[in-house]
């Protein structure tokens, strides 16, 4: 008896794997600057992708030895779990295959090498269908150094996006909310049940709201007008600073020092949660890798070390604060966790990152794992904010499921 119940806790636990739900997984300390570009775009973006467009995936390796790194591409459905397609259904050509263009950076106190896998190319000809796709890279000894998702779309459906106060009075003054409206066609099959929708604040996929299903529909027209499930909180406008000019102390720059590198120290910033919102305009998490008297950034920019401080209450309880951004995919790792000194009353903590224009703001990972991104920065309905929707499909009967729409609007013209 002992016997057959653990061979079937055994197949439970076997087939629970098999349909995991993927995370990305964030490279080494010497992996920096992880930047997806499109043709129409070189900001460090989330990657959506509309299929057949040539896309590229960057990064730096700050080792001298120029290592070898291969990739390969996974297909996902809508919920992240591993589709059932065999790689030649989804892509044309092979992949595990080395990146083999990569160059040493040129004229910097940082040495590295800039690593760029463009697809297609000649091994990856093509991806062949819409979805949820996963990139990894690994080193020579075939070890995992980290993974990024992408969306790839096609151009059926596209959501309109109106973005409103909140319905809820109790958060009206704190909260988004994104109304859409898909117009579909005779070539959507019961809409209520085969369409899916994901809704994305500032490109960060860790907050997205999924599982969306139409409220009602009018003739062809898929209506979604919640109170409360369309809600993002609006937070507020992203701090910044630039580090084109290594030499001298730019914008959120107070001074520089020079030692193995030059080292940016940022203005000390403080709470702005009870103070009235005020519009700053930003690029709402991202980042521009920008350097002065530079031909080829890719490779002529260094490295700075930024010093980032913040004027806070310690906090107890287990609560820790990070340094927050597109920077690093919005990751909440050791080294852009912020470290309090009682002497000054401060937070403080410091990373390298390559010269350029960054977003970034404060924010708090409680100790039951939740986060609150508005306790330091504050939460204002007036905030312009990047709104994306993503529209899944799986018809009847399909293996797969495709992303059949995208849009994009931003919040400036945001109504009651």
């Amino acid at each position: 008896m002992r016997c057959k119940y653990t061979f079937f806790v055994g197949v439970l636990f076997l087939c629970f794997n098999l349909k995991a739900q993927v995370s990305e997984v964030n490279p080494p300390d010497y992996i920096k600057t992880i930047t997806f570009k499109s043709e129409n775009s070189d900001l460090g973006e989330l990657p959506i992708i509309r299929l057949g467009e040539t896309f590229y995936l960057e990064f730096d390796a700050l080792v001298t030895n120029e290592p070898d790194f291969y990739y390969k591409i996974e297909h996902y459905d809508y919920d992240w779990t591993e589709s059932i397609l065999v790689r030649t259904e989804f892509l044309l050509g092979v992949d595990n295959f080395r990146i083999q263009d990569y160059r040493n950076s040129f004229n910097t106190f940082q040495l590295y090498s800039h690593y760029s896998l463009s697809i297609p190319n000649p091994q990856t000809r093509a991806l062949t269908v819409s979805g949820n796709y996963l990139i990894s890279i690994f080193d020579r000894d075939d070890q995992l150094v980290f993974s990024r998702k992408l969306m790839v779309y096609e151009d059926i459906v596209t959501p309109g996006i109106s973005i409103k106060r909140s319905r809820n009075v109790q958060t009206i003054d704190e909260m988004q909310t994104v109304d859409i409206e898909i117009n579909t066609n005779s070539q959507i099959n019961n809409p209520l049940q085969t369409i899916n929708t994901v809704i994305i604040q500032n490109r960060n996929l860790n907050t997205a709201i999924k599982n969306i299903k139409p409220q009602y529909t009018i003739g062809n027209k898929l209506i979604y007008r919640y109170v409360d499930k369309t809600a993002f909180y609006g937070g507020n406008e992203y701090l910044f600073f630039e580090t084109k000019d290594v030499r001298a102390a730019s914008m959120g720059v107070e001074f520089i020092k020079l030692e193995d590198i030059y080292h940016s120290y940022l203005f000390t910033n403080r709470s702005r949660a009870n103070l009235p919102y005020t519009y700053n305009p930003d690029i709402n998490g991202q980042f521009k890798i920008t350097a002065i008297d530079r031909e080829d950034v890719s490779v002529e920019a260094d490295y700075v070390e930024v010093h980032f401080s913040l004027a806070y209450p310690e906090l107890l309880n287990g609560e820790r604060i990070y340094v927050y951004g597109n920077y690093n995919n919005y990751a909440l790792d050791d080294y852009n966790k912020m470290v309090y000194y009682p002497e000054g009353k401060i937070y403080k903590t410091h990373f390298k990152l390559k010269q350029g224009f960054y977003n970034y703001k404060y924010v708090v990972l409680n100790a039951d794992g939740t986060l609150d991104e508005g306790r330091i920065s504050g939460n204002f309905w007036q905030t312009e904010n990047n709104y994306k929707v993503l529209v899944y499909y799986r018809d009847l009967g399909a293996r797969y499921d495709r992303i059949i729409g995208f849009n994009e609007v931003s919040s400036t013209n945001i109504t009651n």
